[in-house]
C-alpha cells in the first residue's frame, strides 16, 4: 500500500526571495501520493517543526519531504520517529544561494529537485536494521606492548571484558628494554622512570582483563559482534569477541643496510642497542666522546623515506642520561632537522642548555677508523664549512618499521592480514578515521598505524579502543560505523539473478563478502560500511539497500522534464559524493559563489557506488552531460571508502563502451576529484563543463 507523503517548503534564509515557494507547493500537490504540502518562513523554528509533527500525527503522514537547507544542516531539529521516512532536498545552498534569484532557470532547478525528492521517497523504504543473534561485548587486543596494555586498561575501565594476546612470555614489549623515558610533563628537565611494571600490575589486578601470553592466533573468522578467534597456547582455545584492537608494534630498521654510516664497525650501535646496553650496564664507563647520527636510514629515498617521529626525542633522552652517568663525556648530535613535536620542544630547549652537548645540522660524508677512534666527516653544516669529528662511539638513530599483521590469520578471501600502505603501515583513512582499517571492527593502534612515540601510542590506544567499543554498540543496534555512522540500511542481494561474476566480492574495500565454491557472494552484513560500491559494481542490478537502490536513483533521474534542443537549456546530471564533494558544494553556496542553473545534483554515498545503469538511463532520458565528482584518490587519498574513487577511474572503460553503443561523444561524461576544501573550485568545474557541453551540442536522445 502506498504511504502518504507530506511536503514542506521553507521560504526563510532568502529562499523566498529567490524562489516562488507557492508555485513549488502547487507542483508538489499535483504529484501522486502527496497528501499535504505546506510552506513556512522557518521550518526549523518550533512553529515550523510543530506543523510537520502535527501532520505526522493527525494526517497519518509517513514520508516527509523537506525542501529547505542542506540535509547536512539542522539535523538535530528535523529528528522524527524512526518509522517516518525523511528526505531533505537542498534548495538553499544549492539553488537559492548559488543561482540568480527570481530567474526562470533558478525556479526550474528548485522544481526539479522537488520532483526528484518526491519520486525518491515513493521508491524507497525506511531501513529495517539487521541485528545478528548473540552479539559479544568482549574485545580482543592483539599485542602486549604499551599500546596494547593501554588499550586493554581503557576497555576494562569502561566495563568491557578484554582478552589481551601476547606472543612473548611476558607483557611490556619495548618498554622492558628501556633505561629511561622521555619526560612527558613540565618542566621537561627530568627523565621519566620506566612505567611498565605498574601498568602490568594494573593489568594483572583487573578482573575484566584476561591475559594470554605465549599465545598465537590460529585463525580469526566472522564479523563485528561475532568474531571467532582460535588461539594456540600449548592447547587450542576459541573465544568470541565483538571487536579487535591490533597493536602489534614495530621493529627497528635493519642497520646492516647502513654500512655507509659505520654500522658493523666497532663501537657503532643503534639507538635500540645503546638503550639496552645502558639498561643492562648502568654503572659501565661510557666513552669520552659519543656521536649521535640522526635520521640513520630515515628520510632517505634508498631506505625509509618517512620520519619515525621518536628518534630525535630518543637521542635527546640518551644524551641527557649520558651526561648524568658520565659527567666527563661529550655528546655530539648531527641532524637533518630536530623534530620534537608539540611540547617536546620544551625538552629540546632543556637539553640545549648543556654546554657539553653539541648540535650541528649536516650530512655524514664518511666514517673511517683511526686506531681506537672513529673519524667522521660532516658536510653541509650550518656554518657552511665541512667539519671532522673524532669520537669513541657512534649511535645511529634508526627509525621504526611496523610489524606485519599476517599473524592475525583472518579468514577473509582478501587476505590474512590488514591491508597495508606502501611502507607496511596499516591502511586507513588517516585524516578522518585514523584508527580505522579496511576490516570493519578491527582497529589499528600505535606504531602499526603510523610512526609514534610512547605518549602518542598511549593516546592512539585510547582512540582505537573507543572505536572498538562504538563498533560493538552500533552492531547491537544494527547500525553502520564510520563514515555512515548510524545508517540502519544493509545490503540486500537478489540471488535469483546473480551470475557469480565476483565483482562485488573483489571490489568491496572492506572484505564484507565471502564466496562459496561457485563464486556466489556470501555477505557478512556486520562488516558492511553501506558505501554502495558493490551496488555500483554489479552488472546485473541485484544489489541494493532499502533507501538506496538502482531503482530509487533511476527514478530520480527520469523524474524531471528535459527541455528540448530548441530551448537551449542543457541539462547536466551531477553525481556528487556525499563525503567531500557535497559539503564543498554547500560551502560554495554559503560563500555566495555562483554556478550554472542547468546542473542537477544527486548525492551518492560514494562515487564508486554509481552504477552504469544510471549513466545509461540519464543519457537515454536526454541529459546532455554527466559529471561525477568524488574524493581525491592516490597515495594521500581522501576517499572515505578507501578506493571508491579509484574504482570510478578503472570503470571508465565500461562507461566508454556505453557511450560507443549509444554513438555519443566521450566528452558527455566527465569525472572530477576534489578535497572538501575545494569549494572555490567546484563552481568553475561545473561552469566549465556546462560551456563544453554547450559547444558539443544537445544530446540526440532528447525527445525520443
Amino acid at each position: 500500500m502506498n504511504k502518504k507523503v507530506g511536503v514542506y517548503i521553507c521560504s526563510g534564509c532568502e529562499i523566498g526571495k529567490a524562489l516562488d515557494t507557492e508555485k513549488l507547493c502547487q507542483l508538489a500537490s499535483s504529484e501522486q501520493n502527496v497528501a499535504v504540502c505546506k510552506s513556512h518562513k522557518s521550518l526549523c523554528s518550533i512553529e515550523g517543526f510543530d506543523i510537520i509533527n502535527n501532520d505526522i500525527q493527525n494526517e497519518e503522514i509517513e514520508k516527509v519531504v523537506i525542501a529547505a537547507c542542506s540535509p547536512r544542516a539542522k539535523t538535530e531539529v528535523f529528528d522524527f520517529p524512526e518509522n517516518i521516512l525523511l528526505e531533505r532536498t537542498n534548495i538553499r545552498e544549492q539553488v537559492a544561494w548559488c543561482m540568480e534569484p527570481g530567474e526562470e532557470d533558478t525556479q526550474m532547478a528548485a522544481e526539479d529537485y522537488l520532483r526528484m525528492a518526491i519520486t525518491k521517497v515513493n521508491n524507497i523504504n525506511v531501513p529495517t536494521p539487521f541485528i545478528a543473534d548473540k552479539i559479544s561485548s568482549d574485545i580482543l587486543v592483539v599485542g602486549g606492548g604499551i599500546t596494547g596494555i593501554t588499550a586493554a586498561l581503557n576497555g576494562a575501565r569502561t566495563g568491557y571484558k578484554v582478552h589481551l594476546i601476547e606472543k612473548e612470555e611476558k607483557l611490556g614489549g619495548w618498554l622492558n628494554k628501556l633505561y629511561k623515558q622521555i619526560p612527558s610533563s613540565a618542566p621537561y628537565n627530568q627523565l621519566k622512570e620506566i612505567e611498565i611494571k605498574e601498568k602490568i600490575a594494573e593489568i594483572e589486578s583487573n578482573e575484566l582483563i584476561e591475559v594470554h601470553t605465549s599465545t598465537i592466533i590460529k585463525e580469526i573468522s566472522g564479523q563485528p559482534g561475532q568474531f571467532q578467534v582460535s588461539l594456540l597456547n600449548g592447547s587450542a582455545e576459541t573465544i568470541t569477541v565483538g571487536s579487535i584492537v591490533t597493536a602489534t608494534g614495530w621493529q627497528p630498521y635493519d642497520a646492516n643496510k647502513l654500512p655507509h654510516l659505520g654500522y658493523g664497525k666497532p663501537n657503532v650501535l643503534t639507538n635500540v642497542e645503546f638503550e639496552e646496553f645502558v639498561k643492562n650496564n648502568p654503572k659501565a664507563e661510557l666513552p669520552k666522546n659519543i656521536l649521535f647520527i640522526q635520521c640513520a636510514g630515515s628520510r632517505d629515498k634508498d631506505h625509509l623515506p618517512y620520519c619515525s617521529g621518536f628518534c630525535c626525542g630518543t637521542s635527546l633522552k640518551q644524551a641527557t642520561y649520558i651526561r648524568e652517568l658520565s659527567p666527563e663525556s661529550n655528546v655530539f648530535i648531527v641532524y637533518k632537522d630536530i623534530r620534537t613535536l608539540g611540547l617536546y620542544e620544551e625538552f629540546y630547549k632543556e637539553v640545549q642548555k648543556d654546554d657539553q652537548i653539541f648540535f650541528t645540522k649536516g650530512e655524514i660524508q664518511e666514517i673511517t677508523e683511526e686506531g681506537s677512534n672513529l673519524k667522521v666527516g660532516v658536510k653541509d653544516t650550518l656554518i657552511g664549512d665541512d667539519i671532522s669529528l673524532q669520537v669513541d662511539m657512534i649511535v645511529l638513530a634508526t627509525g621504526m618499521v611496523p610489524n606485519g599483521t599476517e599473524d592475525l590469520n583472518l579468514k577473509y578471501r582478501l587476505g590474512k592480514g590488514l591491508p597495508e600502505l606502501k611502507y607496511n603501515f596499516s591502511d586507513s583513512h588517516f585524516i578522518c578515521f585514523p584508527y580505522e582499517t579496511r576490516r570493519t571492527g578491527i582497529y589499528a593502534a600505535g606504531s602499526l598505524r603510523a610512526p609514534m612515540d610512547i605518549a602518542s601510542s598511549k593516546d592512539d590506544a585510547a582512540g582505537a579502543m573507543l572505536k572498538a567499543i562504538q563498533t560493538i554498540e552500533a552492531t547491537k543496534r544494527g547500525e553502520a560505523v564510520h563514515p555512515r555512522s548510524g545508517d540502519k540500511s544493509y545490503v540486500d542481494l537478489y540471488f535469483d539473478r546473480c551470475t557469480d561474476c565476483k565483482r562485488c566480492t573483489e571490489e568491496c574495500p572492506f572484505g564484507a563478502y565471502d564466496e562459496n565454491e561457485k563464486g556466489t557472494p556470501i555477505p557478512n552484513l556486520n562488516r558492511c560500511r553501506r558505501c554502495g560500491i558493490c551496488l555500483g559494481s554489479c552488472p546485473e542490478r541485484v544489489i541494493g539497500f532499502a533507501d538506496y537502490s538502482i531503482n530509487s536513483i533511476s527514478s530520480m533521474i527520469k523524474s524531471i522534464d528535459i527541455p528540448d534542443e530548441f530551448e537551449e537549456k542543457p541539462r547536466i546530471l551531477a553525481f556528487v559524493c556525499e563525503n567531500d564533494a557535497y559539503p564543498a558544494l554547500d560551502m560554495a553556496g554559503q560563500k555566495g559563489l555562483k554556478y550554472s542553473p542547468y546542473v542537477r545534483i544527486i548525492p551518492v554515498r560514494c562515487i564508486g557506488s554509481v552504477n552504469k545503469v544510471w549513466i545509461s538511463d540519464a543519457l537515454s532520458k536526454g541529459y546532455d552531460g554527466i559529471l561525477q565528482i568524488g574524493c581525491k584518490p592516490g597515495d594521500d587519498y581522501q576517499c572515505h571508502f578507501i578506493h571508491g574513487s579509484e574504482l570510478t577511474q578503472t570503470r571508465g572503460e565500461n562507461i566508454q563502451e556505453t557511450l560507443e553503443t549509444m554513438m555519443l561523444e566521450p566528452e558527455r561524461i566527465r569525472t572530477e576529484f576534489i578535497e572538501i576544501t575545494d569549494y572555490d573550485k567546484i563552481p568553475q568545474i561545473i561552469n566549465d563543463y556546462v560551456e563544453e557541453i554547450e559547444l558539443i551540442g544537445p544530446n540526440p536522445f532528447k525527445d525520443m
